[in-house]
């Protein structure tokens, strides 16, 4: 039986005579591991012919309708729901989702990486509506389940969780797993999108789901697809829907695409290989970058 990585594992303990955090290597040499080594980066180089095989996707949501044909099943369904002790717990539920919201984001994940391995995990209960707590919990849940990669379209304007938000969303970042984050839909301040440690996306109003902009303009990082977006809808309809909740699991989706083909990369490179294919970066060179 093989060993956790290393960005799995709990800190290593401090050794006397060496700053916290610090290696003594001439008691401990460093350890090897795999890496990811990058080519010149292109799509092709990126995700060509790859299809999300092997990568586990969380969808934190209102759940997901796995019955949907557009969403083709789920691996996993869960709900955050209170235990005995009033507390908040997550425990497996069926694959269902009274809103639509989580089903509309699964289809749009599964449409550009047929192949990934989708969980619903439902934080959000009446409709779209939810509580801080409860999406700490899920999104806590998850990170301590590995995923690759975890979509979050939406997000929270209450400030006393944007503390507890930040410090899972770099637990998630260190142990190498994916937070996609959807900005708000409204001009106003929410998390945990904002946060170096998630890639952020907010909409354009094109309609092919591989073409994404690279934002240099902060806080968002990315643009993708989300005005008038075909998704799957309760009671097995398809509806057009708009939004930056459905621009984020268009990224999500790449993100599952790169991952599957070059599955050592690292939450940095990650980010760095969709700045270099963003359609306004991997221009001819000699042209100029146009800002978006």
């Amino acid at each position: 039986m093989t060993s956790s990585p290393p960005w799995r594992r709990p800190p290593r303990a401090h050794f006397p005579g060496v700053p916290a955090w610090g290696m003594p290597v001439h008691v401990l040499p460093g350890e090897r591991f795999d890496s990811c080594v990058t080519d010149r980066i292109t799509r092709e180089w990126a995700w060509g012919g790859a299809d999300g095989s092997g990568i586990r996707v969380c969808v934190l949501d209102s759940g997901v309708d796995g019955d949907h044909p557009l969403v083709g099943g789920v691996d996993g369904a869960f709900e955050v729901v209170p235990s005995a002790d009033g507390s908040l717990t997550v425990k497996p539920t069926v694959a269902d989702d009274s809103a639509g919201h989580g089903t509309a984001c699964a289809s749009l994940i599964r449409s550009v990486a047929p192949h990934v391995s989708l969980t619903s995990v439902r934080v959000l209960t009446q409709g779209k509506h939810g509580t801080g707590d409860a999406l700490l919990t899920g999104l806590s849940w998850a990170i301590d389940a590995g995923f690759d990669a975890i979509n979050m379209s939406l997000s929270t304007t209450k400030t006393q969780f944007r503390a507890a938000l930040r410090e899972l969303a770099d637990k998630a970042y260190f142990r190498r797993c994916i937070i996609v984050a959807s900005a708000h839909n409204m001009p106003v301040q929410s998390y945990p999108w904002p946060f170096a440690s998630v890639i952020s996306v907010a909409s354009h109003d094109g309609t092919d789901p591989m073409t994404f902009y690279y934002n240099p303009a902060p806080p968002v990082d990315f643009y993708a697809r989300g005005v008038r977006v075909p998704v799957a809808w309760p009671g097995g309809r398809e509806v057009l829907t708009t939004g930056n909740s459905f621009a984020a699991p268009h990224i999500t989706a790449i993100c599952a695409l790169i991952l599957s083909k070059h599955r050592l990369l690292t939450p940095f490179q990650l980010k760095s290989v969709l700045y270099l294919t963003a359609e306004n970066v991997s221009s001819p060179e000699g042209e100029e970058h146009v800002a978006v």
